[in-house]
């Protein structure tokens, strides 16, 4: 069994950190949110990857590499632009051969994995398995209707007026009967080859098509809302480690990283949160839901429910909250300001606030 990983698209919804970096690159309890989903299919044995990738390729490419360190074997598949999952099945077609395929979106977050999924899958083999989540907005996804019997009867993009509150989450499981359905449709009205037309082209010639619905915490990790939400869940998981420096002024309470090489003096960590390697913490409170990554500086700052890219500094401040701060970013103080402040920061970016 092979997977397809999508790690293209512009990640329109996560700009301007995606304007300088691929989304599926956004750390996530400061590891890459691909990472998650390629360590899933490592450990559900399956290790040949098909990775299609966009005009952030070198930048995924350099990340992940032949994948070896994920105990996979990559093949790179490029994709010129973003023209729908079904487009995506369709020029992976010779990696694929006529092997069985898992499809996953590499923005997407599923906790526990997705190893019982699989084997699932490889002991009944339908033409297709789809994931289904309850949402409270499912006109923004893919909506599947059941039958009373739970069988799949229809799928719609994005409709207006959903026919059920289930979403498909970016989890595929697709025998070689798909090869025949992607070729069958044609572009949605967002001029894309949609894979919801292609599993519906299967389900109208009365294909095997199953689902599961899912009760575990999944996102999909397009928005800066849902980056923090699946931070926070990761967090919660997340096992204590002092590696760095803590001098005696300082207080650590809970479930904190420090990594080796981070320096936290006269300030107070209230886990759960992580401390990259290299960053300094000093005269400053982090608190829970937090993640720092590698090389920040966090002085005589607050910070709380944030994720900070590498190479950040924060000086000064009074209290940030609920924010996104890309890389190489500076914040430094102005006058007369409220005391929270809610940021998403592009890389490189030069911001004072006043406190």
């Amino acid at each position: 069994m092979k997977a397809l990983v999508l790690s293209g698209g512009a990640g329109t919804r996560l700009r301007p950190i995606t304007h300088t970096s691929a989304k599926q690159l956004v750390p996530v309890a400061n590891k890459p949110v691909l990472f998650y989903g390629l360590e899933s299919l490592a450990a559900a044995g399956v290790t040949e990857i098909g990775m299609i990738v966009g005009d952030t390729a070198a930048e995924i490419q350099e990340a992940v590499g032949d994948g070896s360190k994920f105990g996979l074997d990559v093949t790179y598949i490029p994709q010129e632009r973003p023209l729908g999952l079904a487009h995506a099945v369709l020029i992976a077609r010779d990696f694929l051969g006529d092997d069985d395929f898992v499809m996953y979106l590499g923005d997407n977050f599923i906790v526990g994995g997705i190893s019982g999924l699989v084997d699932e899958f490889r002991e009944t083999r339908p033409d297709a398995q789809i994931l289904l989540t309850h949402v409270p907005n499912p006109r923004a996804f893919g909506v599947a209707e059941l039958d009373a019997e739970g069988q799949v009867v229809g799928l719609e993009e994005k409709p207006q007026e959903p026919k059920s509150d289930l979403a498909l989450v970016g989890v595929y499981l697709f025998t070689p009967a798909i090869h025949d359905a992607v070729r069958a449709v044609e572009p949605s009205w967002r001029g894309e080859l949609e894979i919801t037309h292609a599993i519906q082209h299967l389900i109208d010639r009365r294909a095997d098509v199953r689902s599961t619905v899912i009760e575990g915490y999944w996102k999909d990790t397009g928005n800066v809302v849902d980056m923090l939400e699946v931070n926070r869940a990761v967090l919660e998981s997340l096992e204590p480690r002092i590696d760095g420096e803590v001098d005696e002024a300082s207080e650590i309470v809970g479930r904190v990283v420090v990594e080796a090489g981070a320096r936290v003096t006269n300030s107070r960590i209230v886990g759960p949160a992580v401390i990259g390697a290299g960053t300094v913490v000093g005269d400053s409170y982090v608190g829970p839901f937090t993640s720092i990554a590698e090389d920040c500086r966090i002085t005589e700052s607050e910070l709380e429910f944030s994720i900070v890219l590498r190479d950040s500094s924060i000086d000064g401040v009074g209290r940030i909250e609920s924010s996104l701060i890309g890389r190489h970013v500076e914040v430094t103080p102005a006058t007369g300001t409220p005391s929270a402040h809610r940021l998403v920061l592009g890389d490189h970016s030069k911001v004072q606030i006043r406190s």
